[in-house]
């Protein structure tokens, strides 16, 4: 873990295709529990839900990051993707 509280690293993009299909289907899944997403007046199935986060992944509307200073692995938005990159 990062000790320099003072200096975070900045979040690593990781490919989906460097994930296994179950640590891909993990992210996915806690990111989906934690992050109780609203999609709209009828909520979605959780199948649903999978195939469009797979296809926000696909389409580089949302990417996987490691965050080295939490030794976390997230799904950032690629505006908080953007904004990451312009902070370091």
């Amino acid at each position: 873990m990062n000790d320099h509280h003072d200096n975070p690293l900045p979040p690593i993009e990781v490919p989906m295709d460097a994930l296994s299909p179950e640590a891909l289907q993990g992210v996915i899944e806690a990111f989906i529990q934690r992050e109780g997403t609203d999609y709209g007046v009828v909520e979605a199935a959780h199948e649903t839900k999978v195939e469009q986060i797979l296809r926000q992944l696909k389409k580089g509307d949302i990417k996987i990051a490691f965050d080295p200073n939490t030794e976390t692995v997230g799904l950032v938005t690629l505006a908080e993707w953007k904004r990451f990159s312009l902070a370091r």
